[in-house]
């Protein structure tokens, strides 16, 4: 078997896994579900919800990636012995295969508004705004091309391997995309009636804290920290034997957690001191966010156009460090699994995400025929994947390694053949067995309306 790459720094490691889990969804769903149960009582349940869920189950993905030094499917069936179990890390893969094609074109849309920032070309009411966002993402050709060019970017960092792709450029786009969120938020808050967006994000209100906050804060945590989607499996394959697991996972939480409260800060300061309720999804980034730095920057034109292109250049970051970890497991498990090089591999790869996004695109326009269950097919496949596949898998590899996996293996893994503190080790094993499957049934049966 040829020698796999590996990161070859410990800023690497964190920088790049980090990057991995920082996405869309730390920019427009974590301030919108943080403001909608309780501001900072939210934040501190979220944070439980990581401390008890999201790094246990972080854990396991990387014990099993590094332990089998393979590509997500292959590392399932090496730890489990060739067992059934190594249908979970299929499972896996095809998750991650279905995320790559909608979510390009999300990330490609973020590249237009970038283009668009720069050209002036976003100013007008509140309806153009919203018009503006629905002509362009039913557009037949555009959504397509620039969902084409952010999968070439990502191409092109992963051909250049582990340490000359993913770890330089994750050492690039992150520090970057801190300075962009540092900015960004100074900007917001320096508005007049800012503080009335950092009390609404940060003042705990008790009130709003029902039992959906709990699964609210136990969902965002499990989809904000790219659980179940195999990226965290492949990247642990990548980690060397004195990777430290559990320092490395908690760093990977905590930063990815900052990125969403700091966008919090940038988000709520600015709708709140011009009158203007955030909403969710797509709309607050691409027809909310818009109106709001029309509004609030109006009076200082070069102010509103830097912010403006600093935003969407923050997102288009965030998107693409996803778009890298998202694309590089199927490119490891082609490349592993056929036995062909990485460029071939990681050509086959783009090939299909410019496809499978062009007709995710389609789908919302004018192929609005291509749909499933009365949804169109980029919706649905949103939908399936985060509400049955991430956790479908969760579950399942929780299982696998609290109840089937020689439990010397995870031992030796996460306190790295005992030359750290053992006493984790203990609490780690009782979290997988027992807690977080029931969190994580919780957080499914929540998805799908059931409680």
């Amino acid at each position: 078997m040829r020698e796999r790459g590996n990161f070859g720094t410990k800023l690497g490691v964190i920088l790049a896994t980090a990057g991995g889990a920082v996405g869309l969804g730390n920019v427009w769903r974590f301030p919108y579900v943080t403001g909608q149960n309780g501001g900072a009582a939210f934040i501190l349940i979220y944070i439980v919800c990581v401390l008890l869920m999201g790094i246990p189950v972080m854990l396991c993905e990387m014990v099993i990636g590094r332990h089998a030094q393979a590509n997500t499917a292959r590392a399932y069936s090496i730890i489990g012995n060739g067992s059934a179990w190594k249908l979970v890390g299929y499972l896996g893969v095809l998750t991650s295969a279905l995320i790559l094609g909608y979510y390009s074109v999300v990330s490609g849309w973020t590249l237009q508004y970038v283009f668009s920032s720069a050209m002036g070309n976003i100013h007008g009411t509140p309806e153009f705004f919203k018009d503006y966002f629905t002509e362009f993402s039913n557009h037949p050709i555009k959504p397509i091309m620039w969902a084409a060019l952010l999968v070439g970017i990502t191409h092109f960092v992963i051909v250049h391997g582990v340490q000359d792709g993913i770890e330089k450029a994750s050492k690039i786009m992150m520090p970057v995309l801190f300075l962009l969120l540092l900015i960004l938020m100074v900007c917001s808050l320096t508005l007049p009636n800012a503080w009335k967006g950092v009390e609404f994000l940060l003042k705990p209100d008790f009130s709003k804290v029902t039992s959906k906050t709990f699964l609210e804060a136990l969902g965002q945590s499990f989809f904000s920290l790219s659980i179940a989607m195999g990226c965290l499996c492949t990247y642990a394959s990548y980690f060397k034997r004195e990777t430290r697991l559990l320092s490395s996972a908690v760093q990977i939480a905590t930063i990815d957690s900052l990125v969403a409260i700091l966008a919090g800060l940038i988000i709520f300061p600015a709708a709140l001191s011009v009158g203007v309720q955030p909403d969710s999804g797509p709309s607050l980034i691409f027809i909310t966010l818009p109106n709001v730095f029309e509004q609030a920057f109006g009076t200082m034109p070069i102010v509103e156009y830097v912010v403006s292109i600093m935003f969407y250049l923050l997102l288009t970051i965030a998107a693409l460090t996803s778009n890298i970890s998202i694309h590089e497991v199927s490119t490891s498990f082609l490349s592993e699994e056929l036995r062909i090089g990485r460029r071939q591999a990681a050509r086959m790869v783009t090939f299909y995400a410019i496809v499978s996004g062009g007709i995710c695109s389609l789908s919302l326009g004018m192929w609005d025929w291509c749909s499933v269950f009365g949804m169109p097919l980029f919706e649905f496949l949103d939908w399936f994947t985060a509400n049955c596949c991430l956790p479908l898998g969760a579950f399942l590899t929780c299982i696998f390694i609290g109840w089937y996996v020689d439990h010397k293996v995870v031992h030796d893994e996460i306190t790295n053949w005992g030359t750290s503190d053992l006493r984790f080790v203990h609490v780690f094993v009782l979290l997988v067995k027992y807690i977080c499957p029931l969190f994580i049934i919780g957080v499914f049966l929540h998805q799908i309306g059931w409680i």
